[in-house]
C-alpha cells in the first residue's frame, strides 16, 4: 500500500436502519497507527459507522476501503471476519465459560500453539493482567480487569485496524479516564490503528490524535482535540464540546472586535461585514480571575471542583459567562469578582 494512501477510507458513506437515515454522506480518513475517536450525542450515527467498518452494517451508498481494499460497498461487504479488523464492544462479550487465557485465545485459536501461549502471555502483560489471573474467568475479576482482558482479546489477532465501541461506559468517571489514558499508551506502543466511538469529550481528549464530531449523521469538523475545544466550527461543535458561553460582539474594522471587555484583535472571517452584530465564544479558561481588573463581573453562582471554582458571572451588559479560580479565592454569590479576556482565537457565529 502507497505510504500516502490512509489506511482506512470511509468515502460518502450514507446507512439506514429500518427505513431511517442514519449516514448521510460521512466521509473519513484514518492514517496507520493513529487513534481517532468518532464524537457526537446519542443518535448522532456513530455506532452506525463503526459498524459499517466492522461489516456488521450494510451501507447504502458509498465505499469503505481498508489497506487500499475495498471492503464494503452498495452492491457487496467482505464478511466481518476476514476484514482483518478488531473490535472491542461496548458490553465486552466475554465469554463466560471460558478462562481469562482462552478467551484472549480465541481469535488465534488455529494457530501454533507455541504462538497462541506467546501471543496471550504477551498481550495480557501488554494490559496488566497478572498470570494469576490467566486461569480465572471472567466472573471473577473487576469491571476494569474484564475491560483489559477485553482489550486484549481484540489486540491478540493484530488486526490492522481496532475498533472500540463505547468501551468504558461501565466505568466511574475516574477510572474511565485512567483506563483511557492507559488504552492510548497500550495502543501507541502496540503501533495500533484505532477507531474510538463515544459520547464523552474527556474520554475523547484523553486518547485519541484526531477526533471526529459527528451531527445527524456527518462529520461535521475533523480535527485534533486542541482544535475541537478551541476552534469549533460550528454552533453544535462549540456547544457539545467543553463549557462556554456566546457574548454579543461587534465587527469595529478588519480583525477588530467590540466587546464588553473592550476592543480585541485578531483574524475575522471576511464574510462578517463592519458594524454587524455577532456571537463570540468565550471558554471558562479564557476568562482569568484578576483582583487588579477594571472589568468586573456579579457571581450568580459557584460549584467548587477541588482545586478550582467555575463560576458563573453576570458582565455589566446582562450575560453570563464562566470562569475558573483557584479554590482559595473563594468568592461570595452577589459579590463582584475582577476578571480578564485571553483569548488566543476570535471563534464567532452570525446571529
Amino acid at each position: 500500500m502507497p505510504e500516502n494512501k490512509p489506511l482506512l477510507h470511509v468515502q460518502n458513506v450514507s446507512a439506514s436502519h429500518q427505513g431511517l437515515d442514519i449516514l448521510e454522506h460521512a466521509n473519513l480518513q484514518v492514517n496507520a497507527h493513529d487513534i481517532i475517536c468518532l464524537l457526537g450525542p446519542s443518535g448522532c450515527g456513530k455506532t452506525t459507522l463503526l459498524r459499517s467498518i466492522a461489516g456488521l452494517h450494510n451501507i447504502d451508498q458509498g465505499s469503505i476501503e481498508v489497506e487500499g481494499k475495498v471492503i464494503s460497498t452498495s452492491r457487496s461487504s467482505l464478511s466481518p471476519e476476514v476484514r482483518n479488523i478488531g473490535m472491542m464492544f461496548q458490553d465486552l462479550a466475554l465469554f463466560p465459560h471460558l478462562t481469562i487465557s482462552d478467551n484472549v485465545a480465541y481469535g488465534i485459536r488455529k494457530l501454533q500453539k507455541t504462538y497462541i501461549n506467546q501471543q496471550v502471555k504477551h498481550v495480557l502483560d501488554l494490559v496488566e493482567i497478572d498470570s494469576s489471573q490467566f486461569c480465572k474467568y471472567p466472573h471473577e475479576l473487576s469491571g476494569g480487569q474484564q475491560q483489559r482482558v477485553a482489550l486484549a482479546r481484540a489486540l491478540a489477532p493484530k488486526p490492522a485496524i481496532l475498533l472500540l465501541d463505547e468501551p468504558f461506559s461501565s466505568l466511574d468517571p475516574d477510572l474511565r479516564e485512567q483506563l483511557a489514558t492507559q488504552v492510548r499508551d497500550i495502543l501507541k506502543h502496540e503501533k495500533m490503528t484505532a477507531v474510538l466511538v463515544t459520547h464523552d469529550q474527556h474520554e475523547a481528549f484523553a486518547i485519541a490524535d484526531w477526533v471526529g464530531v459527528m451531527e445527524k449523521g456527518k462529520i461535521v469538523q475533523f480535527d485534533t482535540p486542541y482544535n475541537i475545544y478551541h476552534e469549533p466550527v460550528s454552533r453544535f461543535v462549540a456547544d457539545f464540546v467543553g463549557l462556554g458561553n456566546l457574548i454579543p460582539a461587534t465587527i469595529s474594522g478588519e480583525g477588530c472586535l467590540e466587546t464588553v471587555f473592550g476592543e480585541l484583535h485578531g483574524h475575522i472571517d471576511p464574510s462578517f461585514n463592519k458594524g454587524e452584530v455577532v456571537d463570540l465564544l468565550v471558554r471558562p479558561d479564557d476568562i482569568p480571575h484578576d483582583d487588579t481588573s477594571q472589568v468586573t463581573a456579579i457571581v450568580e453562582g459557584k460549584r467548587f471542583l477541588g482545586a478550582e471554582f467555575l463560576y458563573t458571572l453576570r458582565l455589566p451588559n446582562g450575560h453570563s459567562v464562566l470562569c475558573y479560580a483557584p479554590s482559595h479565592h473563594d468568592h461570595e454569590i452577589g459579590k463582584p469578582l475582577g476578571i480578564g479576556l485571553d483569548l488566543e482565537h476570535l471563534v464567532l457565529f452570525p446571529r
